[in-house]
């Protein structure tokens, strides 16, 4: 993702996130995805209860990968911003 900010990410590393932690999150949030298929063929996924987190792509895993990234983001966002993730 060439999207983070240097910031956030030595936050993140300050206070005391892991790789593995991270990863553990990310699994267990995106394992709650719903998706569904739009009238026009392609997709739409969000993750309930992660206000903005949503994601939309031409195939399934294209919305799946970009829905990653939101996740990414948002969670780089909360960490930058001092702001508790939701368990």
């Amino acid at each position: 993702m060439g999207r983070r900010p240097e910031a956030a990410l030595a936050k993140i590393t300050r206070i005391g996130l892991n790789n593995s932690m991270l990863t553990e999150y990310l699994e267990k949030r995106l394992k709650k995805a719903k998706y569904k298929i739009l009238r026009d063929g392609s997709y739409f996924g969000e993750i309930p209860g992660l206000k903005g987190v949503w994601a939309d792509g031409n195939t399934l895993e294209d919305c799946r990968e970009e829905l990653r990234e939101v996740l990414e983001d948002w969670i780089l966002l909360k960490v930058r911003n001092a702001e508790q993730l939701i368990a």
